[in-house]
C-alpha cells in the first residue's frame, strides 16, 4: 500500500494524460459508429491526431541530437564552478524546446545524504539543423566527495506535453573530486620530538637553531677542534669542549574517528564534516611549514598516510579528506591504542572526540597511554547537542571530557556547530 502511495503519482505523471485523450477518442469513434454523422469522426480523427503528435514528436524532437558538457575535475567545498555545455543537431531539420537534465550528485547534499542529484543545465529554444547551441552554466560545489557526472540527458515533451521523451548518451560523462572547505591556521601549539632530529625531510621549528648549549666535558676522540672552548681550557690545562643537546622537531600525527555513531548531525553541518575541514587545515598549516605529517583513519576502508610535508604530499592528504566517510564500526579508543604503539616520544597527536558518552571513558584511557609514550596530545573535542537537530534527552558530557583531558596535559578546542572556525583556531 505505500508502495502504490508512492508510485502512483509518478505514473499519472507520466501516463495520465495520453490515457485520458486515448479514452477519448475511444468514446468518440464509437459515437461516429453509433450516430453515421461526419462531426463525431472528425473529432475523433482530431483527437487521434493530437495523441499521435503528442507522442511522436517528442520522440522526433530528442533524436539526432547530442550533448557534451566540460568543467573542471577539482574544486572546493562551496566553491562556483562553470560547465561548458554544447548541444549538436546532426539532423537536417531543426530542433524545438529540448531541455538539458544532468545528474550531478553533489546538487543539494549539503542539507543531508547524496541524492541523484538531477538539474536542469538549460532549456535550448531552437537548433537549426546541422547547427550547434553552446552555453555556460554555473554550479556550486556544495559537499566534498568524488563524484561520477553525467551523462546529459536530452529531455523535451513540446509541444502537448502529453509524453515526455528522453535520451541518456555518454555525453558529459566526467569525474569531479571536491575537496573539503579549509581555513587558515596562523599557528599550532606542537612541542617537539627529539627523536626526529635530521631524519629525512624533518627540520626545526622556524627560527630554532640546530642544537642548544647544555654544558662542557672532556675532549674526546673524534670531537670537532671547532666546539674547543678555549677559555676553559687554558684556566684547566686540558682540553674542554662544548657539549650541545639537539633541538627538538616538532611532527604531527592526525587520527581521525570514522565511527559511524560518533558523527551528530546532517550534511555538511555534521560534526564528522567539521572534523575533517579541521583535520585538512591542520595538514595545510604542517605541510607549508615543514613539519612532518602522518593521517590515518579507521572506516569501511582503513587508510594511511606516512609522515611528509610539501604540497606533494598535502594533496595526497586532500585526495583522501575529500573521499574519507564515517562509516566505520571500530571505537576511537582502540585506534588511537594503535597509534599509541607506533607513534614517537614528542609526537603531537590531534584527536577528535565526539563519541557517545558511554565510550568516552575508553577514548580517555587510551589518550592517556598515548601521554605515556611521550606523545602531546591535540584534542578537539566536539559538543554533541549543539549537532543534533532536537534535543535527544542524552547526557551532555563535555565538561567531564574537557576536564579528564586537562588531567593529561592536553591542548583542548571545544567545537560547537556554527562556530567560526578560523577565530576558534586563530584566537
Amino acid at each position: 500500500m505505500k508502495l502504490s502511495a508512492l508510485a502512483f503519482p509518478i505514473w499519472r505523471r507520466r501516463y495520465l494524460k495520453p490515457l485520458v485523450l486515448a479514452f477519448l477518442a475511444l468514446v468518440a469513434y464509437l459515437s461516429a459508429l453509433n450516430r453515421g454523422q461526419s462531426l463525431p469522426w472528425a473529432i475523433a480523427a482530431l483527437l487521434s491526431a493530437t495523441l499521435i503528435t503528442g507522442i511522436a514528436w517528442p520522440h522526433w524532437l530528442v533524436k539526432r541530437l547530442s550533448v557534451t558538457r566540460k568543467g573542471p575535475q577539482r574544486a572546493q567545498e562551496g566553491e562556483t564552478i562553470a560547465f561548458q555545455v554544447e548541444l549538436c543537431n546532426h539532423g537536417r531539420m531543426p530542433r524545438f524546446m529540448v531541455e538539458l537534465v544532468d545528474r550531478l550528485p553533489f546538487a543539494g547534499a549539503s542539507a543531508g545524504p547524496l541524492t541523484q542529484g538531477e538539474k536542469t543545465l538549460g532549456v535550448v529554444a531552437y537548433v537549426p539543423g546541422g547547427g550547434k547551441r553552446r552555453f555556460e552554466v554555473p554550479v556550486v560545489c556544495e559537499k566534498r566527495g568524488f563524484y561520477r557526472l553525467g551523462p546529459v540527458a536530452l529531455v523535451s515533451s513540446f509541444p502537448l506535453g502529453l509524453a515526455e521523451a528522453r535520451q541518456n548518451s555518454n555525453g558529459g560523462v566526467q569525474n569531479l573530486t571536491v575537496y573539503p572547505n579549509l581555513f587558515n591556521i596562523m599557528a599550532l601549539p606542537l612541542l617537539g620530538a627529539p627523536s626526529q632530529m635530521h631524519r629525512g625531510g624533518y627540520i626545526l621549528p622556524e627560527g630554532a637553531g640546530a642544537a642548544e648549549f647544555s654544558g662542557l666535558r672532556e675532549y674526546r676522540r673524534g670531537d670537532s677542534p671547532r666546539h674547543v672552548h678555549w677559555p676553559t681550557t687554558a684556566r684547566l690545562n686540558e682540553l674542554m669542549v662544548k657539549e650541545f643537546e639537539p633541538l627538538a622537531s616538532a611532527c604531527l600525527y592526525v587520527v581521525l574517528d570514522q565511527a559511524q555513531d560518533a558523527n551528530v548531525g546532517e550534511g555538511t553541518q555534521a560534526s564528522f564534516e567539521y572534523a575533517v575541514r579541521i583535520a585538512g587545515s591542520v595538514a595545510r598549516y604542517a605541510c607549508s611549514n615543514h613539519i612532518p605529517t602522518r593521517l590515518i583513519g579507521e572506516g569501511k576502508q582503513a587508510f594511511y598516510l606516512s609522515a611528509g610535508s610539501g604540497e606533494h604530499h598535502f594533496q595526497g592528504i586532500l585526495d583522501e579528506l575529500a573521499v574519507v566517510d564515517a562509516d566505520g564500526t571500530l571505537p576511537y579508543a582502540k585506534v588511537l591504542q594503535d597509534v599509541a604503539t607506533d607513534c614517537h616520544s614528542g609526537e603531537t597527536v590531534v584527536a577528535f572526540l565526539s563519541e557517545p558518552a558511554e565510550r568516552q571513558a575508553a577514548t580517555l584511557q587510551a589518550l592517556a597511554l598515548l601521554r605515556l609514550q611521550g606523545a602531546y596530545v591535540l584534542a578537539v573535542v566536539f559538543e554533541r547537542n549543539t549537532f543534533q537537530a532536537a534535543d535527544t534527552g542524552g547526557r551532555d558530557t563535555t565538561a567531564a571530557t574537557l576536564a579528564g583531558l586537562l588531567e593529561l596535559g592536553a591542548n583542548c578546542l571545544q567545537v560547537r556547530r556554527d562556530d567560526d572556525l578560523v577565530k576558534l583556531f586563530n584566537p
